[in-house]
């Protein structure tokens, strides 16, 4: 098909908004508009995502297929109808001859910490001063370093909404602000799942959100579906529910993928604690039942009611309490694992990667990545895998735990930022390969290898790409001194604190055994509560049977991922 394969992308909640904010900036840094690109099969179809558009000026404009959903005082000094078009409603002539009151809210603090990064870009129009220039036809820039990277800001405990860190353009129809409800008070708190359900069972919000659903699938030739990102800790796992329940409904045949987001949390009072634990098995059992794949993102290192400390990168110094950095280390992996249906020549739709992952009733995915892949400047990719022994260097990203000895039945893998030279191991002839990794032709045929070597049961589908993850501020640096600016590995830290540009990344999206272990765990927990002490949270809106036919839910959708041969547990020990 040589046109576009459309996706809409919705983001729900506050943390869904941080890595959106990171994961749009990924996009914008593989802007490339160059003849030789052009024909590369790896090019990276940026109209899957974006669309062109025009402001009431007759400009050019290329920005994201975007619905976002968010509380009152999440949006800082962002505007609601975005920085490229014109305020409709401020600038209409009033025609009433009558007296006129006008209300208006004090605008958000100047965002301090884009204005930093703003300083050194002065190449940049005045009027899009925070986005890469889109040519004629709304086609992406040329191919560009990241500009301004050496300049990155020092004050990112500044950033207390995902708006601080937002360079993207969005159009006017992209931003839906809940009033009811408020980010940063102490009370109005959109915590309970009842509550996010009740929203979208509300003419007002639910008419706007298909109003502006429709704006974007009515322009699109072909429609693959739908992204989700969406808070899972609070009461937005509700709205999640309900939307894609919306989705399913109005858009039967279209895929669904959902990423259910929660940031890294210390350990809280026991209210909410409960609530985090009720809010994100509803979710997930919600988002999965109405999803054609849902897949928890977070770097938390477990699900239940007793949190374990948060998953630890190697070659990262990031802080855990900062949502600026967790979510840019999740946007990272989301990046590259959605590659695969980005693509300009590939076939591989969001559809098939739902089915190659969702069969046998296991629609709930875990998602694992090396961030970034540890590979020496110029290393062959035999000889990075082959040192990566017994098993690939990847860390959890779903709270799930270790894989460890857990069976996984399905795997969508991307591996990439290997350049084509360094993809097979170039043996001189007569020369005795180190491993069957070292014999093979091609760098696809290296990683299908490999992944059957390191798990023999599992059904493998791989990409191997060339092009890295490219890197623009306000990424956070956050590197380990041992990393060049290209993300390679060095043998003694660099003396030169040169910003990091670009990173390999190993990523997987896992049907696993381990995904047995943590829901069937959250079910235990949950089995034994006294409801009777929540009332507060049932009162939101949820049923007591409605909870107890979830559990029921959760329960057997835990099932779907014990392996038989060597189960983890008893069926009692479940029960």
């Amino acid at each position: 098909m040589s046109g576009p394969r459309e996706v809409v992308t919705l983001q729900l909640g506050h943390y869904a908004g941080s890595v959106g904010a990171h994961w749009w900036r990924l996009q914008e840094a593989l802007f490339c508009f160059d003849p030789d690109a052009e024909k590369s099969e790896e090019r990276i179809r940026h109209d899957v995502l974006f669309r062109v558009g025009r402001t009431l000026h007759g400009q050019e404009t290329y920005t994201p297929r975007l619905i976002v959903m968010d509380l009152k005082g999440s949006l800082s000094s962002l505007k609601r109808e975005g920085g490229l078009y014109q305020d409709v409603k401020t600038n209409t002539p009033v025609t009433w001859k009558g007296d006129v009151t006008t209300h208006q809210e004090e605008p958000g603090p100047d965002n301090l910490f884009l204005e930093g990064l703003d300083r050194p870009e002065d190449h940049r129009p005045p009027n899009n001063d925070s986005a890469p220039p889109t040519p004629p036809a709304g086609r992406p820039p040329s191919c560009k370093g990241p500009a301004g990277a050496s300049a990155a800001p020092r004050v990112e405990s500044a950033t207390l909404v995902w708006s601080d860190f937002l360079r993207t353009h969005l159009h006017p129809r992209s931003v839906l602000t809940i009033h009811e409800y408020h980010h940063d008070g102490e009370s109005s708190r959109l915590e309970a799942f009842g509550q996010g359900e009740k929203l979208l069972e509300e003419a007002t919000y639910l008419e706007e959100l298909e109003d502006r659903l429709h704006f974007y699938v009515e322009e699109c030739d072909y429609l693959q579906g739908f992204q989700v990102l969406c808070d899972l800790h609070n009461g937005f796992s509700g709205v999640g529910a309900k939307v894609t329940e919306l989705l399913q409904d109005e858009y039967a045949g279209k895929a669904v993928l959902t990423w259910g987001l929660m940031p890294v949390l210390s350990a809280a009072n026991p209210q909410k604690n409960f609530y985090r634990l009720v809010n994100t098995v509803l979710g997930l059992v919600h988002l999965s039942s109405h999803s054609s794949l849902a897949c928890p993102l977070s770097l938390n290192g477990s699900l239940g009611l007793r949190l374990e400390p948060p998953v630890a990168f190697p070659y990262l110094q990031y802080t855990p309490s900062l949502d600026y950095h967790t979510s840019a280390i999740l946007a990272t992996a989301l990046d590259a694992v959605t590659t695969p249906y980005r693509l300009q020549t590939s076939a591989f739709s969001m559809t098939q990667l739902a089915e190659s992952l969702n069969f046998s009733g296991r629609k709930v995915a875990a998602a694992v990545a090396a961030v970034p892949f540890p590979v020496l400047p110029g290393q062959a990719l035999p000889d990075a895998l082959w040192g990566q022994q017994p098993g690939p260097p990847w860390r959890p990203l779903s709270a799930c735990g270790e894989q460890g000895d857990s069976r996984c039945f399905a795997q969508s893998v991307v591996l990439r930022g290997i350049r084509k030279g360094q993809q097979t191991s170039n043996l001189p002839p007569g020369t005795e390969p180190k491993s069957v990794l070292h014999m093979c032709e091609t760098g696809q045929e290296v990683l299908a290898r490999y992944l059957h070597t390191a798990s023999p049961r599992t059904l493998s589908t791989a990409h191997l790409l060339q092009g890295p993850c490219k890197l623009l501020p306000p990424y956070p640096q956050y590197f380990s001194p041992l990393l060049s600016k290209h993300g390679h590995l060095l043998e003694k830290p660099s003396r030169a604190s040169a910003a990091v540009e670009s990173l390999p990344v190993f990523a997987a999206l896992q049907s696993s055994a381990v995904l047995h272990r943590a829901l069937s765990g959250c079910y235990r927990e949950l089995r034994q509560v006294d409801i009777r002490r929540w009332a507060s949270f049932f009162a939101a809106g949820v049923e007591p049977d409605d909870f107890q036919e979830a559990l029921q839910e959760l329960r057997t959708l835990a099932g779907c991922y014990q392996d038989c041969a060597s189960p983890e547990e008893s069926e009692d020990e479940a029960d």
